[in-house]
């Protein structure tokens, strides 16, 4: 008996784990770090750039969605509310120094 998934052929434990759970790679689609901010420090210019295009790719969404795109218009909500999230990693590793505010 042959087992797929997807349009691939699994040829053991591990191959099927990987294919079904997607171990080796993330979904092609939204680039998760232009949106919430990469793991690694960044200066306050590669930030406002950063976030200048993130609010371009959003508004190009939106549009696209309201011309009747339904997985843009869904992509514009998540790229949307991952603008809103802070990795843990990276607010673990900065210390509040005195003076400033925790948020």
């Amino acid at each position: 008996m042959r087992t797929y998934i997807g349009t691939h052929r699994v040829l053991d434990t591990i191959e099927f784990e990987e294919l079904a759970l997607g171990f080796d790679e993330l979904p092609a689609g939204i680039d998760r770090d232009l949106f919430r901010g990469p793991l690694e420090a960044e200066t306050s210019q590669e930030r406002a750039a950063r976030l200048d295009v993130a609010r371009e790719v959003i508004q190009e969404l939106a549009a696209l969605g309201e011309g009747g795109d339904e997985v843009a218009a869904w992509d514009a909500l998540y790229a949307d509310a991952l603008t809103r999230t802070v990795p843990f990693l990276r607010t673990a590793r900065r210390p509040v120094k005195a003076g400033e505010d925790a948020a």
